[in-house]
């Protein structure tokens, strides 16, 4: 089997997938952070594509970072200087070549993530 990582993100305050959400993956290697993929959420709040396809999944530390806070604006939830959740960072591992899922459920103050199949 071939590894490969997806995510999916969910609006848990509106009940609704999360549609227009940014997201960026990097790669971790002890201090250096490597920029691998730019992507956004559609109508079901997931990428039209796999965040790391097999062709180019390594095991190794990853981190995926959600801009939520450009999404809350954009849903018309009421601003805050700053907004408390803005930028989510989600650093995980990948150990074996397998299907990863990581989403994320989000509110305006609150977020959950785990291993997803």
């Amino acid at each position: 089997m071939t590894g490969y990582l997806t995510t999916h993100v969910l609006d848990t305050a509106r009940g609704c997938p999360a549609k227009g959400i940014r997201i960026d993956l990097f790669r971790l290697e002890g201090e250096s952070r490597q920029h691998l993929v730019a992507l956004v959420t559609n109508e079901d709040g997931r990428t039209d594509q796999q965040m790391l396809p097999a062709e180019t999944f390594e095991q190794g530390t990853y981190e995926i970072v959600f801009h939520a806070g450009e999404y809350l604006d954009a849903t018309g939830v009421a601003p805050e200087a700053p907004r408390f959740l803005d930028v989510i960072p989600i650093r995980f591992g990948m150990s074996e070549a397998t299907h990863y899922h990581v989403p994320l459920l989000l509110s305006p103050f609150g977020y959950s993530t785990y291993r997803g199949s």
